[in-house]
């Protein structure tokens, strides 16, 4: 098979050493893999990726710094052994290697250490790939136990004697799953497979291939053959693939094959249409493609007594699964890149879809790059915020606090340059390259002092609070908790209306503005900043009242919706879920798009950003019904870390049934629900089922509790079935 335009890849120096260690019985169960310092295999696999973008032919990287790995780093772990040991090492990189400070001359790729302790110090350079070690043993192997450092700070005296103490710091290795020795970390690509064209229109040397789908991946071209010139032109919509001087991404190359041979393109496109026009001598007898994806188990699920809310639940997980790559990007066509607002609803939908926890933390690490900080994430304050949010919502949903101990420092230091950009009033206001983003809507002002940027600041450092909480770090809880307090109260003083019954959208001078709009408002619902009396004004001046400016992207309706949800209005919200995703299947969506105005028509719907074709049609902040009907419909939620403890507050919203499944870190809670009963079974912690019903329900197994009029309660222990008869 020809691939065209091949990659000049670089080869990776793999070499094999040999290392001595003891482990105890737990470490000695455990297989090796790959380590690095962790954080830079994200930062090096996000910089590839993101860079692959092209716009028309034209090569179109991110607009951000886009940091590099460690180049130099060194390895170390003592061991204690009760026998002598071979071993293996392979090393991405240059390397020497120091057993109990005394340097092994040459590359050795195979060493026996004696018994004893021994203290292995592996020190590897690398320019271009991550520099990464493999060590196989018996019983020494690489895992995130090995500590790793970019600083060596040993120093030597005057007779050349090495220090007996160091300034370095060293910190737990990152791994991921490169479990053997060939499965190297440079090596990452996504999986692949075939998927063939389900129409083809042929006219003279031009042929439009339908793929029934928006897909992502390389087109593949069979028995390609002749001289001369090939164009192809990608659409996600009919109308893009033919529109050959509007489309947004294209190839156009040359040929020479005197025999036929199948071709892959070398760079993956976004596409349902492909619009292929030849020279006379080329001939292609078929085109199918490879499509690119990321492995994922099939874990969270769900259908009901309504067939347009499965396709919509189902067009959503297509989606998340297409924008759910090497790392959670805003959609397939464009940006291809990492956006942090876009990032952190992807892992809310994660969390009720696959759970995949590992490309939570890869894309976490990847959007906070490197030290210094010298601007807001992706140039956008709030982006800079949802990042912090992120990190604890991880934490709540997967119980892992390992992570939280890698991120602390990066989230301190990162608050640390908010805190610094505040101004004379102690808020945060748009300074020289700072993009306050919030939406995309039409008007929407970003002048002076606006009020969602001091609530998303407010739940950042409340966010910096439970961390240092839950690392012991007392003095940090402290200070983080006061500068929360102190900023709700400054929130409520300066943008609180009474008479409106709303935050206003921001501050000029030091004056209110007239203006209210949506966001702050809704984020205080669900952040519960709000009494109950503020909340049902909130709910009826604002979110009910069609003279305030509406929301067009699924970006903000997550949270609008949610918002509403989190007040018992399901069934108003099944109404709008219906109505807005509902349109876009009627207009032949097969993925969700960026935004979606039911007011236009026709290719309408396909301009943005002044391009005819400039809307994603793919992108994963449209995919939010699977976090609503998840934590709101079935109505799972945990309430301590990995789901130890947990709520299911299902509400039907109108339907007759619904079931499902919602995936935790051990395995999915398996929920249905109808008018006349609810089946539970879970395989984690201590949940609380809580019933609204007018009569008290019953279960054979167990005791409902009455707590309320109509409300009723049932402890759901792990492992076993209830059936509650309604």
């Amino acid at each position: 098979m020809n691939i065209l335009y091949p990659k000049n890849l670089c080869v990776a120096l793999v070499i094999a050493i040999t290392s001595l260690c003891s482990l105890t019985t737990k470490a000695q169960e455990q297989k090796s893999t790959w380590i690095w310092y962790p954080g830079d295999f994200e930062i090096w696999l996000s910089n590839d990726m993101q860079n692959r973008r092209t716009e028309r032919g034209t090569f179109f990287p991110p607009f951000w710094r886009m940091d590099s790995h460690y180049v130099l780093v060194e390895f170390h772990k003592v061991f204690n052994l009760t026998e002598p040991e071979d071993i293996e090492i392979f090393a991405e990189g240059r390397y020497n290697v120091k057993i109990n400070g005394k340097m092994v001359s040459g590359y050795p790729k195979k060493l026996t250490i004696p018994a004893g302790q021994q203290k292995i110090n592996i020190k590897i350079h690398n320019q271009g790939h991550v520099p990464a070690l493999y060590i196989k043993g018996k019983t020494i192997k690489t895992d995130n136990t090995w500590l790793v450092t970019f600083e060596d700070k040993e120093w030597i005296d005057e007779t050349g004697k090495a220090s007996d103490q160091s300034g370095t710091t060293y910190v737990k290795a990152g791994t991921w799953n490169f479990n053997t020795p060939d499965n190297k970390p440079s090596a990452f690509k996504l999986a692949t497979r075939p998927q063939e064209a389900i129409n083809t229109e042929k006219k003279g040397n031009q042929q439009v291939i339908d793929f029934g789908k928006n897909t992502f991946g390389f087109v593949k071209l069979h028995q390609l053959k002749g001289k001369g010139k090939i164009q192809i032109y990608y659409g996600e919509s009919k109308e893009e693939a033919l529109g050959t001087k509007t489309c947004e991404t294209f190839d156009i190359f040359d040929i020479n094959n005197v025999s036929a041979k199948d071709s892959v393109l070398e760079l993956s496109k976004a596409f349902r249409y492909v619009n292929i026009v030849t020279d006379p001598e080329v001939s292609i007898a078929k085109v199918s493609m490879l499509y690119e994806y990321l492995p994922m188990k099939d874990r969270g699920r769900f259908t009901s007594s309504d067939a347009e809310l499965n396709k919509i639940w189902d067009v959503s997980k297509y989606t998340m699964e297409l924008t759910t790559r090497e790392f959670f990007i805003d959609g397939i066509k464009r940006d291809r890149w990492i956006w942090s607002g876009d990032a952190y609803q992807s892992y809310l939908m994660n969390y009720y879809l696959g759970f995949d926890s590992e490309s939570v933390k890869r894309t976490t690490l990847a959007l906070r790059g490197k030290e210094p900080t010298m601007s807001h994430i992706n140039t956008i304050m709030d982006y800079t915020f949802y990042w912090f949010l992120g990190i604890y919502d991880y934490y709540l949903y997967t119980g892992d606090k390992e992570f939280i101990e890698l991120a602390y420092p990066k989230m301190q230091s990162l608050m640390e340059f908010c805190l610094q950009r505040r101004n004379k009033d102690g808020l945060m206001q748009g300074l020289s390259g700072d993009w306050i983003f919030i939406d995309w809507a039409d008007g929407l002002s970003k002048k002076g002092e606006v009020s969602f940027e001091q609530l998303l600041l407010c739940r950042s450092l409340e966010t910096m609070a439970l961390c240092a909480d839950i690392l012991k770090d007392q003095k940090a809880k402290d200070f983080y908790s006061a500068e929360a307090k102190s900023l709700k109260s400054k929130i409520f003083n300066y943008y609180w209306n009474e008479s409106k019954q709303a935050f206003a959208h921001s501050r000029i001078d030091g004056k209110q503005t007239d203006n209210v709009t949506r966001y702050t408002n809704m984020f205080a619902i669900f952040f519960d900043y709000l009494n109950a009396q503020q909340k049902q004004g909130v709910k009826q001046n604002v979110l009910l009242n069609d003279n305030i400016q509406k929301i067009m992207t699924p970006y903000m309706r997550f949270y609008e919706l949610e918002a509403l949800c989190a007040m018992g209005e399901q069934n108003y919200v099944m109404k709008e879920m219906k109505d807005y995703w509902g349109g876009m299947l009627k207009l032949g969506a097969t993925t969700f798009w960026e935004e979606y105005n039911p007011a236009k028509s026709g290719a309408e719907h396909y301009t943005m950003y002044g391009r005819e074709f400039g809307k994603s049609l793919c992108h994963s902040w449209g995919a939010s019904p699977i976090y609503l009907l998840g934590k709101y419909y079935l109505g799972v939620r945990p309430t301590a870390p990995g789901y130890e403890n947990y709520t299911i507050e299902p509400h039907l919203g109108g339907l007759k049934w619904m079931q499902g499944s919602i995936p935790t870190p051990k395995g999915e809670i398996e929920l249905y629900v109808s008018t006349s009963e609810i089946k539970v079974k879970s395989p984690v912690g201590t949940g609380t089922l809580k019933i609204n019903n007018k009569k008290k329900p019953v279960c054979k197994d167990a005791t409902i509790k009455t707590v309320g009029k109509n409300q009723y309660e049932l402890q759901v222990e792990k492992g076993r079935e209830y059936l509650v008869k309604l």
